[in-house]
């Protein structure tokens, strides 16, 4: 899928364009949950993709170096015909990182699968000062809102629970406790 198809100007309403496009691929059978997400790295209302290479990658690191930007994640839970969608929006700020950081996290080529180019859960370089939201939303799938959808649509689940989850709140203190 291309995902650059389905961006609009609204950073929100494109993470869950995308989102809908996935679930959209495939038609679950009866009895059967769809799920998708996508995920966007939003810094001053621009949306950061996956790097391409070393230099997109070292731009956007060091675009993000000391300051806060938004993740977003679009969600859409299918069944059958029915369909919930959210948007999960968490404030993350990076702490200050130096740039010989920067090239040893390229030279690992951890940057290139992830949206905005870092991975909150990295333990090496540890990019993220702090959070505000769900953790898991920054790792890529906000648990909390599948939990809420599936309840929506009428699945029982034993999953995270209203947000916050114990999972974003035991996430949110890794992170807290690491910088």
């Amino acid at each position: 899928m291309n995902e650059a198809a389905y961006l609009l100007p609204e950073p929100a309403v494109s993470a869950l364009n995308v989102a809908a496009a996935k679930a959209r691929s495939r038609i679950p059978e009866k009895d059967e949950v769809s799920l998708a997400a996508d995920t966007l790295v939003v810094s001053d209302g621009e949306v950061l993709g996956k790097p391409a290479d070393a230099n997109a990658a070292r731009g956007m690191l060091t675009r993000l170096r000391g300051r806060p930007h938004h993740v977003l994640t679009g969600v859409v839970a299918r069944i059958v015909d029915l369909q919930w969608a959210a948007v999960v929006d968490t404030r993350v700020v990076m702490r200050p990182y130096a740039d010989k950081e920067i090239e040893a996290y390229i030279a690992r080529g951890e940057p290139f699968d992830k949206a905005g180019g870092y991975a909150v859960q990295d333990d090496v370089f540890r990019p993220v000062e702090h959070l505000e939201g769900c953790y898991l939303n920054v790792v890529g799938l906000p648990v909390c809102a599948v939990a809420a959808g599936l309840t929506a649509l009428g699945v029982e689940t034993e999953l995270a629970g209203p947000p916050p989850c114990r999972y974003c709140e035991s996430g949110a203190q890794l992170v807290r406790s690491g910088s």
